[in-house]
């Protein structure tokens, strides 16, 4: 399973839609509080749920992991995990998934300088404050001292998005390749 995390408008939501139009690697759809931002569709970019409805799910033990970011919850459900899948997760979900499915999973941290997420969130019609709140939230939250353990970095300020995600994609394939190897060689 590849992950991906990084602060807010580092490119992880773009990168997602190429891996899975380019690359045939399939979303894992994680499940939200938070309202749709224009354009996103229920059951393709999150399952958005209601408080109420999270919370029942959450009582009932059908989360790999949860997270309260930026006042909602997130959710990647059990039934969901497939280890062909593409994920987005915050520091917390990816340490639960590193601890739980261990080398089973890439984790990919993108990242690009403060003032660039800014003129993204801006571009993309975040409000002012919304953006200046997840700023501040994200210097504390996507720190690489937060995680037990990431793969790769890449820094998404020049680079083409199409370049970025088939660097990320071949390095996966080489991670994955390496890893069926490994469990070939000592006969697992």
């Amino acid at each position: 399973m590849l992950v991906l995390s990084g602060p807010s408008a580092s490119g992880k939501s773009e990168i997602v839609k190429i891996l899975t139009e380019k690359y045939d690697l399939k979303k894992l759809v994680t499940y939200t509080t938070r309202p749709p931002r224009l354009g996103e569709i229920n059951g393709i970019d999150y399952n958005f749920v209601t408080v109420d409805e999270f919370l029942k799910l959450k009582a009932n033990n059908e989360f790999l992991e949860t997270t309260y970011y930026n006042n909602n919850y997130y959710g990647s459900r059990l039934a969901d995990i497939n280890f062909e899948k593409i994920v987005i997760l915050d520091p917390s979900g990816v340490n639960v998934f590193r601890e739980i499915l261990k080398e089973k999973i890439v984790v990919v941290f993108l990242t690009a300088p403060e003032s660039l997420r800014i003129e993204r969130m801006r571009k993309r019609g975040d409000d002012e404050k919304i953006i200046e709140k997840r700023i501040l939230n994200d210097r504390t939250t996507f720190t690489l001292d937060k995680y037990q353990h990431i793969d790769y970095i890449y820094h998404n300020e020049t680079i083409e998005l199409d370049a970025l995600a088939k660097q990320i994609y071949d390095c996966y394939i080489k991670h994955i390749e390496k890893l069926i190897l490994e469990n070939v060689l000592s006969g697992k």
